[in-house]
């Protein structure tokens, strides 16, 4: 593709990122969002992960941004235009059968809580995994503020090398701050950060993309498994306690279904690590078995536990899961009271 012809189709993108941005931006705590907002500042000037950032700088980029978020609060999502056609934004398929021959991928589509993710990257991978297809992006053209590692959309899984790179960084300054000895801590400490920064960060977005992909083929299996009511009720459960609740059950049932079945045959120790380090509250609530097996391969070294625990946790959460389907069949939208019922009583 000519470079003003990239050039325009990146700017309409990250124009799209903006208004996304400035739907959502602020729906993060205080100290997430200004996190996110330095890194979003050093991804936008180029900066790379050893260069200290001046805080004035970053004050004033801040400043500026939000003031652009404010003049797009109400605008609307732009076509973008491609070989001279137009194409709706939230077309990703279409839009990747043309950019695929100009060696890009794109992404557009609806994450958690309905907040519309796009991203344009230079296409590193192509290819089909266990019958899915699969697009891999290398550097990122145009990004918003939430940037997820991957995402699946309907036979489709998107892996973002970039910006599971930049998630490892967060992680680890995150992680600096204090030096807990926990999993994240013991992932971390499989690669040589102290003396190589750069190549250690390489090393492990090497590592730890295969976990990511090895979550989406799940979420691609419980998927078709739990069929379109699911996301139907999704949204009809948007920002309550029974969404976080069922996102978490979701996730537990393709992981237990194949990510950490997976992880164990291919001995990845410094992955199981970081799979445990990153489970969210309300994953580590519902499931607190697995921090025990977890433990347990800790303490014997022997991963049966985890495995055992694995296959209990599989039958578990498809259980779970049917029963929250027949809650929202019985109560449609008011389905969260009994759903945010049954989680108190479905932990494993």
């Amino acid at each position: 593709m000519e470079s003003e012809r990239l050039s325009e189709l990146r700017d309409r993108v990250q124009y799209n990122c903006h208004i996304s941005d400035a739907r959502h931006g602020s729906e993060y705590g205080l100290c997430t969002y200004l996190m996110k907002m330095r890194e979003f500042f050093r991804w936008e000037m180029g900066l790379g992960f050893a260069d200290t950032l001046a805080q004035s700088e970053v004050g004033d980029w801040l400043s500026d941004r939000e003031s652009l978020w404010a003049e797009l609060g109400g605008a609307e999502f732009q076509p973008l235009a491609i070989d001279g056609r137009e194409y709706d934004p939230f077309d990703a398929r279409a839009i990747n059968q043309v950019l695929a021959d100009h060696g890009l991928v794109y992404s557009g589509g609806l994450g958690y809580a309905g907040r519309p993710h796009f991203f344009l990257g230079e296409l590193e991978h192509q290819g089909q995994r266990n019958g899915f297809s699969l697009l891999v992006s290398g550097r990122e053209l145009a990004r918003d503020l939430t940037a997820p590692p991957a995402m699946t959309r309907d036979d489709v899984i998107f892996v973002r090398r970039e910006s599971l790179r930049r998630m490892l960084w967060e992680k680890l300054e995150s992680w600096r701050w204090n030096r807990p000895q926990n999993a994240l801590g013991r992932a971390f400490s499989c690669y040589d950060f102290e003396r190589d920064l750069d190549g250690s960060l390489e090393l492990m977005t090497d590592s730890e993309l295969e976990l990511v992909l090895l979550h989406e083929e799940g979420e691609c299996r419980a998927g078709a498994w739990l069929g379109t009511q699911w996301n139907e009720m999704l949204r009809e459960l948007e920002h309550t306690p029974a969404e976080l609740g069922a996102r978490a059950v979701r996730d537990h049932l393709a992981d237990c279904t194949v990510t950490l079945p997976s992880l164990l045959d291919m001995e990845r120790s410094s992955s199981i690590h970081f799979y445990i380090g990153n489970l969210t509250p309300m994953r580590r609530e519902l499931f607190p078995r697995l921090r025990w097996a977890y433990d347990q391969w800790l303490e014997s070294g022997n991963p049966e536990t985890i495995r055992d625990t694995s296959e209990q946790g599989r039958d578990h959460w498809q259980s779970v899961a049917r029963e929250m389907l027949a809650l929202h069949s019985r109560h449609g939208p008011e389905a969260a009271a009994p759903i945010r019922e049954l989680m108190e009583q479905c932990k494993l």
